[in-house]
């Protein structure tokens, strides 16, 4: 199984052109039913993929053999669903949707301070269908997400291409850290900055912390930025509850100047709590605890 993530995501240009086809040919309904296929696939053929997702329902949060592997065919499926989803609802549909805040507050205080933020979230849920929900309230002006992925920015472009443009700017994370002075200059102009504080990759610095009752290595970079940077931080993440509603939560991180193992753990404990809440939703498929943990 690999060790790391490879700074890549699962989803592909060519995988949006065709469930774009889909949604506009026959309806939300048979791309789901597409989905199946799809992830029957993935479940046999993405073997190190499906290794590591196995362990985190079988040895991390205890199910048994029989149900981690029907876990495994449901994350699946719902990881699809949310990629349907994002690319339904940038594609004009996003009444067939409906959705609740939980915490919705705290983001619009910070917004109003006009001081910038750093929203801290996770490869769960599907953060990034918030800010077509939130411009009924308002509370998205300008978000910028940093990311690994230059896919990412290719998925991004077809969709502005074919759908409504998004408001969300990528970061990208360079070699030559330039990305720390676009960060510098969205947060000075009170924009909001979103890590994903869950991906880790191999060569760069990182901090260690137990996680799901194992010790896991996670990125510096978010959790030092944000412990050093004198602006709020949010953990936030957008959940799928059922087949059209989605759940926005947001809570306050308490961070103490400089401390970032001390935010790395609050960081986890939240996470773990919303893991409990909706463990099919966690989209990490590398081996994420690494080998001493497999053993």
């Amino acid at each position: 199984m690999a060790t790391e993530w490879e700074g890549k995501s699962k989803g592909t240009v060519l995988g949006y052109r065709i469930y774009i086809f889909f949604i506009k040919k026959l309806g939300l309904g048979a791309s789901y039913a597409l989905l199946h296929f799809v992830v029957l696939y993935y479940c046999i053929f993405s073997v190190a993929s499906t290794k590591a997702i196995f362990y985190y329902f079988h040895n991390r949060l205890g199910y048994s053999t029989l149900k981690s592997l029907f876990s495994v065919y449901r994350n699946y499926y719902v990881f699809g669903q949310t990629i349907i989803d994002k690319a339904a609802i940038s594609a004009g549909l996003r009444d067939r949707f409906t959705y609740d805040f939980d915490g919705i507050d705290k983001i619009e205080n910070l917004l109003a301070q006009k001081k910038g933020g750093i929203l801290l979230s996770a490869h769960i849920g599907n953060f990034e269908v918030a800010q077509h929900f939130l411009q009924d309230v308002n509370a998205f002006s300008s978000i910028n997400l940093v990311t690994w992925d230059r896919e990412h920015e290719e998925i991004k472009a077809y969709l502005e291409s074919v759908t409504s443009k998004s408001n969300i700017k990528l970061i990208l994370i360079k070699e030559d850290m330039s990305h720390i002075f676009e960060i510098h200059t969205a947060l000075t102009n009170g924009e909001l900055v979103c890590f994903t504080g869950d991906r880790y990759i191999e060569g760069t610095k990182f901090l260690e912390q137990q996680f799901l009752g194992a010790t896991a290595k996670f990125p510096m970079g978010p959790y030092l930025l944000a412990s050093r940077l004198k602006v709020p931080v949010l953990f936030v993440y957008v959940m799928k509850e059922s087949k059209n509603h989605y759940h926005l939560y947001a809570r306050t991180a308490e961070v103490k100047r400089g401390d970032a193992q001390g935010l790395l753990e609050k960081y986890t404990e939240n996470l773990e709590w919303i893991i409990k809440k909706y463990p099919l939703q966690w989209f990490n498929y590398f081996d994420f605890w690494g080998d001493k943990a497999n053993k």
